[in-house]
């Protein structure tokens, strides 16, 4: 069992989702799968005392030759971070760069030595550049400064690849409503076109509603599978534009 309400078995399809509010269980069993099946993983996880005899009660069947690896929030995380790492980087080099130019445009050009004449290419450059393009053409290239969602998103798109098998712990976590939407699709398409196979913990509306998704409701006793619809979590949402529907009216 899986849970407490009689999650026993799993038929996986190209997308299969597992639904259910915080405790009802999807993570342990994204976890469950992974180590059964001997996937990549980046990040450490919390196991509970019980976790190896959860291995151990488990039985599965893969494919031979399919590549898989499990992401979840913390790997989405440290990216962010190390992409923020990077952008402060730029950041000083900008200021440093800034500081350059204001002083090479002061200097006095001389060549004496071949350290000499690879400062009298930059006094030059100084000189016929104004300061934001001087800046642009030697600062580190190839480095976008991203929000958390934007960056959350490319990882992602990055990290996911054809012919793979994927467990996704919820990634809609840090992104927008209209990333949500772009991921969706993005993962729709990987899986309907690339090859991939997805496993999906999520509470995303916009991920439960991808097309072919099969989705296994971790909060209904015994757990079932449910059209996304029928969902609690989207039913809310439901209930809560339709009773304020009025105030959207133009």
């Amino acid at each position: 069992m899986l849970s407490a309400r009689a999650f026993s078995r799993i038929d996986f399809e190209p997308v299969t989702i597992l639904y259910g509010g915080n405790g009802s269980g999807k993570t342990t069993a994204l976890n469950v799968i992974a180590e059964k099946l001997g996937l990549n993983r980046t990040s450490l996880y919390n196991r509970s005392d019980f976790f190896e005899e959860y291995i151990k009660m488990c039985s599965c069947s893969r494919e031979k030759g399919l590549n898989g690896e499990i992401i979840t929030s913390d790997d989405v995380f440290d990216y962010m971070l190390s992409v923020r790492g990077v952008n402060m980087g730029v950041d000083a080099r900008r200021e440093e760069l800034f500081e350059e130019y204001i002083n090479l445009k002061r200097e006095k050009s001389e060549v004496r030595s071949l350290e000499d004449f690879e400062r009298l290419k930059k006094i030059v450059s100084a000189r016929r550049n104004t300061q934001s393009e001087y800046v642009r053409q030697h600062l580190v290239q190839n480095v976008r400064e991203r929000s958390n969602g934007e960056s959350a998103f490319a990882y992602f798109t990055q990290k996911i690849k054809n012919d793979a098998l994927y467990l996704l712990d919820e990634p809609e976590n840090s992104l927008s409503v209209q990333l949500q939407k772009q991921l969706a699709t993005f993962l729709q398409d990987s899986a309907r076109f690339y090859g991939c196979q997805l496993v999906i913990a999520t509470h995303s509306p916009f991920i439960l509603a991808m097309r072919g998704a099969k989705i296994y409701d971790l909060d209904a006793d015994p757990v079932d599978v449910k059209p996304w619809t029928e969902l609690k979590n989207v039913r809310e949402w439901y209930e809560f534009f339709k009773e304020n529907s009025d105030k959207f009216k133009d």
